[in-house]
């Protein structure tokens, strides 16, 4: 399982990178799949350009995408993926994600450049990785990166050892993507300062 932040690449660059990989199918999970500032990723231009390719398209934002409709999935006003992993839309689309998987080289697509600012690891990654599948992160420079891989990085990046003898490796990874989660997840209110959303999002 593969996954690709579009950001701003230019639409060549972006199938260039799918075809070395020798994705198949890609699985949309942004909640909107528009893009003001890079149009060429628009739902209808993105699957032309893909069937062109010969890359299946297939859009999951529904079931999988970072930003739900539901209030009851919002803590604090940030999205709560925790809570979202657990609901039955979630699960369905993570059995699709799967099902196309088993048929196709798939790679999930969202908008984020760095995996540890998108859904797609902090939420769909880590829930592949309880059924022991490592999804592999694709950087816009064609480096990769192992779910595994960015776990340790956004535990370095949060400030958590990764040894630790009076907290277990389930506390920290947890500790880890919450602050994470916080912070990178969709928000109600875009204006509240990081630090306020944690205090808030924690308690």
């Amino acid at each position: 399982m593969f996954s690709l932040g579009h950001s701003n690449l230019p639409i060549e660059r972006f199938l260039e990178i799918l075809t070395q990989s020798e994705v198949t199918a890609i699985a949309d999970v942004r909640s909107s799949p528009y893009s003001s500032r890079s149009p060429w990723f628009n739902q209808r231009d993105l699957k032309l350009r893909l069937k062109e390719a010969g890359i299946a398209y297939a859009f999951l934002g529904m079931e999988l995408g970072g930003r739900p409709k539901e209030p009851a999935l919002y803590r604090a006003g940030v999205a709560d993926y925790s809570a979202m992993a657990k609901t039955s839309t979630y699960l369905r689309g993570l059995e699709r994600l799967l099902s196309g998987a088993e048929r196709h080289c798939v790679a999930m697509v969202c908008s984020e450049r760095d995996p540890l600012e998108c859904h797609r690891c902090l939420l769909i990654g880590r829930s592949l990785a309880e059924l022991s599948i490592d999804t592999c992160h694709i950087h816009q420079d064609g480096r990769r990166e192992l779910q595994s891989q960015a776990v340790k990085r956004l535990l370095k990046e949060e400030k958590i050892p990764l040894e630790d003898m009076l907290w277990t490796w389930e506390e920290r990874v947890n500790t880890a993507f919450e602050r994470r989660n916080c912070r990178a997840a969709f928000s109600l209110n875009s204006d509240r300062k990081p630090e306020e959303a944690w205090r808030i999002y924690s308690t």
